[in-house]
This record gives C-alpha cells, sequence and structure tokens, in this order.
C-alpha cells in the first residue's frame, strides 16, 4: 500500500518514446487551449448573474479574481509536478510519488469519477442548449428524446449523441482532437469579446452603483449592534456587502475548474518542461481577465437585481444593446464552451485510466494504444459509460460530486509540493512553486473550506465511490501493482 514510484523511473517514462507510447503534438498554445476549453462552460453564462444577484452585485468582479488567486495556489503547484514528471497521470501520478500507492489509487479512482461524472453533466446540459438551436433553426425534437426516463422522458438522445461523436474523436488522435478544441475554443472566446466589445458602449454606470451593495448584518457589526458570530450564523451573512464578495468567490470558484486537465496531457506535450506551466498558469490568466470583463459588462448593462432567479442573464444583460439577433450566436458560444469542456473531461480521464493500466493497477489492456497513439480501448469503455448517465441518469445533481473529487485533487497535489520539497530538495524542477510552504498551504486551505461547504449528499455519494474504489485495489489492483512486483524482485535479489 505504501510503495512509491521513484522520480527518476517517473522521469525516464517521461522521455520514451516510439512503439506503445502516447505521441507528442501538443505545443504550449494548445495546452493554453485544452486548459481554457476546460474551463470556459456554462459557469461564465449562468454562475456571473447567480453570484451577482444573490451574492457581490457588482462586486462580482472581485468575486471572480479572489477565486482565480485560489485557484492560482493550487495551479503552481500542478505546474511543478508537470514540468517535473511530465507523465499522464496527472494528480494521480504525482500521489504515487509523494504519498505512495494507496493515495495514489484513492485519488486515481477519484480522477475518474471526476472526469467521466462531469463529462456526462456537461453532456445533458449541452442537449438542451442544442435544442435550443434547433427550435431557431425551425427544427423540433420530441420532448421524450431529450430526457431521460427519471425525467419524464425516454432518452436524452443529443446527449449520447456528442459523447460518442467526441469519444471517437479522440480515438482518431490527440492532434486532431486538439484542433478540434482550438477551432471551440476560438469560437466561444470571438462570441464572448463580441459580447464584451458590442455591450461596452451601452453600460449604464449607474448600475455600477454601489459597487459593493450594502450588507445590513455587517454594519450593524460595525454599529455595534450585533457580535460577528451572530452575523456570520445570520441569513445575511454572504448576501452583499464584504461577506457576499467572498460568498461569491465560493460560488464562481467551480467556473475556474478544468484547469487540471491539462496536466493529463504532458505526455503528449512536446517540450513539457517549458509548456505544462505555461498551459496550466496560461489558461488561468487568460480566463480570469475574460470572466473580469465579462462580468463588469454584464452587471453594468443590467441592475444585479435583475439576474435573481434568471434562467437566462446573459440573454437578458444582451437584451439592453438592442442586438437580439446575436442571441443566437450566444447559443453556439455556449454549445463551443460545453463541447470542448466534455472533449477535454474524456481526454483527461482516458489518460489517468491508461495510466493507472501502465502501472498494473487496472487490466493492462486499458493501456492498449492504436496506430494514432491513442488508449482506444479506454475511449471505449467510457463512451459507453459516460453516455449512459448522460442519457439515461439525471446528472445534474451530481455536479458537486465533480466539484468535490477535484478540490479533493488540488489538496493533495499541494500537500505533495511540501512532501516532495523536503523529501527531495535537490531534485530538478524546471518550474518551481514560489514560497514554499506558504502557497501550497494556501491552496490546502482554500480547497479544504471550498470541500466543506459542499451539500453532505456530496460527501456521502463520494465515500460511497470511494468505498468501491478500496474493494477493487484490494481485489486486484494491490497484487498486480507494478511498483509491488518490482520491489519484491530487487529484494530477492540482494
Amino acid at each position: 500500500m505504501f510503495y512509491k514510484k521513484s522520480i527518476p523511473s517517473l522521469i525516464q517514462e517521461a522521455k520514451s518514446s516510439g512503439e506503445g507510447t502516447l505521441k507528442r503534438t501538443l505545443s504550449s498554445y494548445n495546452l493554453v487551449a485544452l486548459g481554457v476549453g476546460a474551463i470556459i462552460g456554462a459557469g461564465l453564462f449562468s454562475l456571473t448573474g447567480i453570484a451577482a444577484a444573490d451574492n457581490a452585485g457588482p462586486a462580482v468582479i472581485l468575486s471572480f479574481i479572489i477565486a482565480a488567486i485560489g485557484c492560482g495556489f493550487a495551479g503552481l503547484c500542478y505546474a511543478e509536478f508537470a514540468s517535473m514528471i511530465p507523465v499522464a497521470g496527472s494528480a494521480y501520478t504525482y500521489s504515487y510519488a509523494t504519498m505512495g500507492e494507496f493515495v495514489a489509487w484513492i485519488i486515481g479512482w477519484d480522477l475518474v469519477l471526476e472526469y467521466a461524472l462531469g463529462a456526462a453533466t456537461v453532456a445533458a446540459s449541452w442537449s438542451q442548449y442544442f435544442s435550443q438551436l434547433l427550435k431557431a433553426l425551425n427544427i423540433h425534437l420530441p420532448e421524450a428524446l431529450l430526457h431521460g426516463p427519471w425525467e419524464g422522458g425516454l432518452v436524452n438522445l443529443p446527449a449520447i449523441f456528442i459523447v460518442c461523436l467526441l469519444s471517437l474523436l479522440l480515438i482518431r488522435g490527440t492532434q486532431e482532437s486538439s484542433l478540434v478544441n482550438n477551432i471551440l475554443v476560438v469560437v466561444k472566446i470571438a462570441v464572448v469579446f463580441i459580447f464584451i466589445a458590442l455591450g461596452w458602449s451601452f453600460i449604464n454606470p449607474a448600475n455600477h452603483h454601489p459597487f459593493i451593495p450594502v450588507n445590513a448584518g455587517e454594519e450593524a457589526v460595525k454599529a455595534g449592534k450585533l457580535s460577528f458570530f451572530e452575523f456570520f450564523t445570520s441569513p445575511d451573512f454572504g448576501h452583499f456587502g464584504i461577506s457576499g464578495v467572498l460568498r461569491g468567490a465560493g460560488v464562481v470558484f467551480f467556473a475556474f475548474i478544468g484547469f487540471d486537465a491539462v496536466s493529463t496531457a504532458a505526455q503528449e506535450a512536446k517540450n513539457p518542461q517549458k509548456g505544462m506551466p505555461i498551459g496550466i498558469i496560461g489558461s488561468l490568466v487568460v480566463c480570469t481577465v475574460i470572466y473580469v470583463l465579462f462580468s463588469y459588462v454584464m452587471t453594468g448593462l443590467e441592475h444585479y437585481t435583475a439576474f435573481e432567479g434568471d434562467a437566462k442573464p446573459v440573454a437578458t444583460a444582451f437584451a439592453k444593446t438592442g442586438y437580439t439577433f446575436l442571441n443566437l450566436a450566444l447559443i453556439i458560444a455556449i454549445l463551443a464552451g460545453y463541447t470542448s469542456v466534455i472533449l477535454v473531461m474524456l481526454l483527461g480521464q482516458s489518460r489517468v485510466f491508461y495510466t493507472m493500466s501502465k502501472d498494473g493497477l487496472l487490466p493492462r489492456f486499458f493501456s492498449d494504444l492504436s496506430k494514432s497513439h491513442t488508449p482506444w480501448k479506454t475511449n471505449l469503455l467510457f463512451m459507453m459509460f459516460v453516455s449512459i448517465f448522460a442519457g439515461f441518469v439525471p446528472v445534474s445533481d451530481l455536479g458537486h460530486m465533480v466539484s468535490i473529487g477535484t478540490l479533493f485533487a488540488f489538496t493533495l497535489v499541494c500537500i505533495g509540493v511540501i512532501i516532495l520539497r523536503k523529501r527531495d530538495p535537490h531534485l530538478e524542477r524546471p518550474f518551481r512553486t514560489p514560497w514554499v510552504p506558504v502557497v501550497p498551504i494556501l491552496g490546502i486551505i482554500i480547497c479544504v473550506t471550498m470541500m466543506a461547504g459542499l451539500p453532505v449528499e456530496s460527501w456521502e455519494r463520494l465515500a460511497i465511490w470511494m468505498a468501491l474504489g478500496i474493494i477493487v485495489y484490494f481485489s486486484y489492483s494491490k497484487s498486480h501493482s507494478k511498483a509491488k512486483l518490482e520491489a519484491e524482485q530487487a529484494k530477492a535479489t540482494e
């Protein structure tokens, strides 16, 4: 359970090429595009309105900046590991090298859940926007084919279609998948910038005042009429004011989740030592700039109170410009955003599974590669698995499981940086996380705080999934572990 993979062996594995290895085709630009593809999805179009209406008002801009800083702590830790150990396993491999096989198995099993359910959840939402696009073109699909049995329909057919299409694209090749992702990223960013550019001249400065709406509880605390504890436990906490900005940061934090998927492509990067830090940090910076500009324009076009309970806050804001014909472009941008998220989630999941199989923790055939150097059997398995969830199971309530799984991975990576700095301080690190251990500790605190704020049901479902994973580990993985077999062989030859 406590065998660790040696850093030199991992570095040697990363340098291997030829038959049976992943193909290095991704440039730094491709890696940034992968990160942007994974991060910018529905969060930009929905969470901005929710956080503005319920928590921060126009100061949702500050919420985005605070959330970006929080993600940045984990991102810096990922960048150090990804540049030093550029293999496909992401947090799974980093944990294997620092905390041992059992912890690595837990995080790998967790990542499988994160990426698979993440893809299924987004695919189910993709279906609804695809239906809107078809209706705009006067094409109407039967409602029974847009919802699963638990939602009053037969099957969510468009959700199954997009999962199968993107899975087949991934089997075709990483370079081809990256090209499609680049196109999708350009489309959605182009529409977002059109929204920003056209909306800017229609901003009403009055909508930005007060920038931080007054919180009655905070005013009472300042006046000595209320203790901080009473305020903290009252309904007023998080409803505007400084506390609202902080609560808003927790809401929009999940709009940044996805950058960790960049690290799963490390073994397919042309120059991982340089490209991985650029891909991870670069995608966070690009998305932060876009989020801040977008939220500034959105809250300037319409007063934040108008977004309360609004399912389409972006369309509500954009209506103020008079360019209603561009509402169709917004739907296309949302579809492009969803599609790129599904693509990157499916890619990340298959690479984690591939690496776990290479280590002997999963059956060997999952690491078989096609002629185009892709783990096609893993792609096919999860094409079926994710399609079932997306087409038949109401996955909307499983979104929090994706969040809790991601935050768990972030936490372990931050811990791993501290452990490895203490254990092997002289290892070559092409990128070094600054201010260790301060940055990793801050990353741990923020991630654990976010996890604590998630519903109890998320913890219960995570516990069930982890219990299943532990059964698989002790019944199969522990006895087939390559690290264990190598250690036993080395001991026998002594």
